[in-house]
Formats: C-alpha cells, sequence, structure tokens
C-alpha cells in the first residue's frame, strides 16, 4: 500500500471497529425488554447493566491511556478489539443476570482500550484544522452503529431469541483486529501545529487547561442525556406509545441512523469551515445543537399527536450535530505527548457524571413514577451543556487553518 493512503485506510479501519462497537452497546438495548422477562428484572436492574459496563470501561480507560502513551497503539486496538468480540459472543450463552454483568464488565475493559487510543491516532494523521471532518467519520459510527445494532437486534431478537443477535455482532470484530493490527503506525505528533506548552504538553499543567476542563464537562453532559436516551427509548416508545418492540427498534434505529449519517457529517464541515473564522466554532457549534435539540425532546417525550416523531427526528440530528466538532475539540486542546492521556481522562468524567449515573437513575425514577417523568433529567442535561460550551468557547486554542 502507497503510504499517502496509510491514513484513509488506518480511518476507515478504526471506522469500522467503532461502527462494530456501537452496534454491540445497543443490541442489549434493542433486546432489554426480552431479557427483562426472562430474568424478571426491573428497570432499575437493566439500567445497572449499563452502568457496570461503564463502571469497568472508564476506569480501565486511565490505565489504556497511559500505556497508549509509552507503548504501541496499534497492538493495544487490536487486543481490545478481539476481547470485547470475544466477550460479545459470550453474551449469546448467557443464562443468568450475573452472567451479563461479568459480559459487560469484560466488554468495558476491551472497549476502553480502542476509544482511548483511536482518537489519538485519527489526530496524528490529520492537522488540526481537518479534524472536525476526519472525526465526524470515525464518530460517524456512534450512530449509524446504533441505529444498526436496534435494527439488527429488534428485527433477530423476536425472531430467533434475544442471544441470536450478539452472534451475528460479535464474529467481524476479530477479522478487523487482525487487519488493523498489520498496518503502520504514524509518530506520535506528527501532524500537530500547536505549539505543546506546558498547560497542553504535561498532566501537571492539564489540571490547568481550561480548553480540555469545557469540553470535557459538556461532553458529560451530553453523554449523561445519550446515555439515557439510547437506552430507555425503545422502551419507552413501546411501553409508553404502544408500539410493538421491533417498531420501536425500526423508529428509533432509522430516525438514529439517518441523522446519525446527516447530523454527524454536517457537524464535521460546519466546524472546520467557521474555524477559518472563530478560533472558538467547534465549541459553540457544540453548544448550539446541545441547545436547539432541548424544545424538541420536550416534544417527543410528552406530546402523543402528530409532532412526536418528527420531534423524535429533530431533537436526535442536533444533538448528533456536535459529535465531529467537539470531538475535535477535545483532541486539539490537547499536545501529543499526553493526548492518550487525556483522552482518558475525559472518558473517566463523561461517563462518571454522565451515562453510568443516567440509565439506572432513569430506571429508578420509572420504577417510582413513570417513565416519561424519568426522561427529565436527561432533558435538563442538554441545557447544561450548552451553556457549558457557551463559556468554553473563549479558552479555543488558535489554529492556522488552509488545506
Amino acid at each position: 500500500m502507497r503510504r499517502s493512503l496509510y491514513p484513509a485506510a488506518a480511518l476507515a479501519v478504526l471506522t469500522a471497529l467503532n461502527f462494530l462497537n456501537y452496534i454491540d452497546r445497543s443490541v442489549l438495548s434493542a433486546v432489554q425488554p426480552l431479557i427483562q422477562a426472562e430474568f424478571h428484572r426491573s428497570d432499575a436492574d437493566m439500567g445497572l447493566l449499563t452502568s457496570v459496563f461503564f463502571f469497568f470501561y472508564m476506569f480501565a480507560a486511565p490505565v489504556m491511556g497511559v500505556l497508549a502513551d509509552r507503548y504501541s497503539r496499534r497492538i493495544l486496538v487490536s487486543a481490545g478489539a478481539i476481547l470485547w468480540s470475544g466477550a460479545t459472543l459470550l453474551t449469546a450463552v448467557t443464562h443468568s443476570y450475573q452472567g451479563l454483568l461479568i459480559r459487560h464488565t469484560l466488554v468495558g475493559v476491551g472497549e476502553a482500550s480502542f476509544v482511548t487510543i483511536a482518537p489519538s491516532l485519527i489526530a496524528d494523521f490529520f492537522p488540526e484544522h481537518r479534524r472536525g471532518r476526519m472525526l465526524s467519520v470515525f464518530y460517524l459510527a456512534i450512530p449509524v452503529g446504533t441505529a444498526c445494532g436496534y435494527l439488527l437486534a429488534g428485527h433477530l431478537g423476536p425472531l430467533y431469541g434475544w442471544r441470536m443477535p450478539f452472534y451475528v455482532a460479535g464474529f467481524p470484530g476479530f477479522v478487523l483486529a487482525a487487519v488493523f493490527g498489520l498496518l503502520p503506525e504514524p509518530a506520535r505528533g506528527t501532524s500537530d501545529l500547536l505549539l505543546a506548552t506546558p498547560e497542553r504538553a504535561t498532566l501537571a499543567g492539564l489540571r490547568r487547561n481550561p480548553a480540555f476542563w469545557s469540553a470535557s464537562l459538556g461532553m458529560a453532559s451530553m453523554t449523561f442525556a445519550l446515555g439515557g436516551l439510547s437506552v430507555w427509548m425503545p422502551t419507552f416508545l413501546s411501553r409508553v406509545r404502544g408500539t410493538s418492540l421491533a417498531q420501536a427498534n425500526l423508529i428509533f434505529g432509522g430516525i438514529t441512523f439517518f441523522d446519525g449519517i446527516v447530523a454527524t457529517l454536517l457537524g464535521g464541515w460546519l466546524g472546520d469551515y467557521f474555524l477559518r473564522r472563530s478560533r472558538g466554532a467547534y465549541y459553540w457549534i457544540s453548544a448550539a445543537g446541545m441547545l436547539l435539540a432541548l424544545p424538541f425532546m420536550v416534544i417527543a417525550i410528552f406530546h402523543t399527536g402528530v409532532f412526536m416523531y418528527p420531534a423524535m427526528l429533530l431533537s436526535t440530528f442536533f444533538l448528533l450535530l456536535n459529535t465531529g466538532p467537539l470531538n475535535a475539540a477535545l483532541v486539539n486542546s490537547v499536545a501529543a505527548p499526553i493526548r492518550s492521556t487525556a483522552i482518558a481522562l475525559n472518558l473517566f468524567v463523561i461517563h462518571i457524571l454522565g451515562d453510568v449515573p443516567s440509565p439506572p437513575l432513569m430506571g429508578y425514577i420509572s420504577d417510582h413514577s413513570s417513565l416519561q417523568i424519568a426522561f427529565i433529567p436527561a432533558i435538563a442535561a442538554c441545557g447544561l451543556s450548552g451553556i457549558i460550551l457557551l463559556y468554553g468557547m473563549r479558552f479555543a486554542p488558535q489554529i492556522k487553518t488552509g488545506d
């Protein structure tokens, strides 16, 4: 392979791995009512499964970040993909709630290696002013993979049982892990143009890096909202709106698939385009998406008429608009020597404050009130995210642009 094709090839394989990563995450949510019926568990218990996954995921991430800043990222990514693919296959032969908890532990550790390391690799293949678009391609796998997980499990689960989708989701990861292991690894910082100041390049300086912390806290609030929505929306449509489980997954999966492609790519392009005019573009575009999503989310949850599904479409669109620019803001806020460690710290923060507490909290509120009321904390988190990101835009670094 020509050296000029390595960045595109690496981005393609990393995106494919991320696609499988998020199929795996959403399969469980899509068949959640079937699992709940078999194991006779409450809504809070089902939310705990997601929390256990993210608990081990976020505590493994800092370890992976430190390793990735010192050793071969290529090997760590491949090993992590093999671990989570193997654990996904194990889910298909799990016959107890406790077994599912163990499975989620293993998957969390495996995914932590990949998700921590991949953005730093992409940053070393592409310069700062192109990272909004490149990361939007990589993170396109989040909504598309999530949607495909809902569609796959929504179709196979009712027909063949909830274990069948895990067989289908598990095998391709082994192949992609082997392919990625054959690609060369870029030198750390090879595409960086910004100066590696102490604030950006040392762990001591990271504590005083407002660009990093505002991006991370804004992302944590966003993750709280998205984590709760992704776990409980199919159940909400099935239980509260009266659709079948297959139809609920088809609707929510279809909306996520469409919005994921259009909004994610558009957000990345808008971020890079306006970065030429405003150094805070990555931040304010992300903030606008969160604030615009808020009223449409209210309509989608509390309105039962003709506007419910269009509002769901628009709220998901604006939530996903920030995927590329917000992750580009995070990656650009730090320099190559600590980038993987900083991303790992970001993952810890966004999950301990985001999708670790949100699914069980929503489950608890649902058990004691209603599933509809349980969405109120997720709605409030959207507004908080927008406010934090608007404040953080003043700290964005000045980036030289031009292709």
